[in-house]
């Protein structure tokens, strides 16, 4: 059954836990954790990094610590993961230091304060059990049913089980042939290089990219690629502004009150008439999606779609793409990576 966990509910099961909990990681995620752990009752006993970034250096009012000293201190005790990675040999240590402690990696999603607990999961039952019966084959609905339970229950085993590579997708199911390619949230090139990997040709390729920073990289980035226009500008359901931060890195472009400048779009405002569109653009999807409602309807372009930024996004992006275009084919993909970043829909 969907919704029968074999687990308990992560945040119970580190309120319960009869060991110390310790940090893996610092930085935003880890900010994070410790303020549902302030507002949970958990108590943190130390903060561990990797050997090659422990420096004891403070975080938090914690001495940041190496694995191997906090076993001296403590023995054993029960790790919450709090970074992020797609890197093989981060990935790799990730899984070793789970074979020797209780792992558990606590879901704060990338943006907005929802848990997917009990209450939330009784409040969207209906929703969350449509969208899984609109999931065109079995294998998407394996992976909606593997991050819906690693939501829940914060165990790396259920992510293994999903993982897939993207060289399936893009054979079997988005298959691009001269495509014209509209690549929302370019960053500086990577996706429009992935694509170019994989496309069997192209009309024109449409890149947009609101950080300004990452725009002049992808401008140099594709400069030289025939038919590539580059948009400094922000996607959503409608026109206006948004600022972002200076920095270059991916998760660092919004922000609602300071920063540079940039103009919003809609991709209905677009003019390229794609045939495939790509959307990584930290939490609006959802708002694109509304954005692109005509171009959905009348050109029925292939989408990948990231599901992962918001806790809804696995079920209430699917419902959306639906309602827009029924006839959609509607596919769920989730690609190496801890934790479920990197699941995506893909529709044609």
């Amino acid at each position: 059954m969907l919704f029968d966990f074999d687990y308990p509910f992560v945040w119970d099961a580190l309120k319960g836990a009869d060991r110390p909990i310790i940090l893996y990681g610092m930085g935003n995620g880890a900010d994070k954790v410790l303020d549902e752990f302030q507002r949970r009752g958990i108590i943190a006993a130390g903060v561990m990094a990797s050997d090659d970034f422990v420096r004891y250096q403070s975080y938090r009012g914690f001495t940041v610590k190496k694995q191997s000293d906090l076993e001296k201190e403590l023995g054993d005790f029960t790790i919450a993961l709090c970074f992020a990675s797609d890197l093989p040999d981060v990935t790799a240590h990730i899984r070793k230091v789970a074979t020797g402690h209780e792992l558990l990696v606590p879901n704060v999603p990338v943006f907005g304060s929802e848990n997917l607990d009990d209450d939330y999961i009784t409040a969207h039952q209906s929703n969350i059990e449509a969208a899984f019966e609109l999931l065109a084959d079995e294998p998407s609905k394996k992976v909606f049913k593997g991050a819906l339970d690693f939501f829940y229950t914060g165990r790396l085993p259920y992510l293994d089980a999903i993982d897939s590579d993207k060289d399936e997708v893009f054979r079997d199911i988005l298959c691009l042939h001269n495509e014209s390619y509209l690549d929302l949230g370019a960053y500086r090139g990577d996706t429009v290089d992935e694509f170019l990997h994989y496309a069997d040709g192209y009309t024109s390729i449409t890149a947009v990219e609101p950080n300004p920073k990452n725009y002049q990289k992808l401008c140099e980035h594709i400069a030289d690629m025939p038919n590539a226009v580059a948009l400094h500008a922000g996607i959503a359901d409608r026109d206006g502004v948004m600022y972002v931060t200076k920095s270059s890195g991916r998760m660092a472009a919004l922000n609602t009150e300071s920063g540079v400048e940039v103009p919003v779009t809609t991709v209905d405002r677009i003019d390229c008439r794609p045939t495939y569109i790509k959307v990584d653009i930290e939490g609006m999807e959802a708002a694109m999606l509304d954005g692109a409602a005509h171009t959905l309807k009348t050109l029925k372009p292939k989408l990948n779609l990231a599901a992962y930024h918001r806790t809804g996004d696995f079920f209430e992006l699917i419902l959306r793409l639906h309602a827009i275009h029924p006839d959609y084919q509607i596919y769920l993909r989730k690609h190496p990576y801890i934790p479920c970043w990197d699941l995506n829909i893909y529709a044609i």
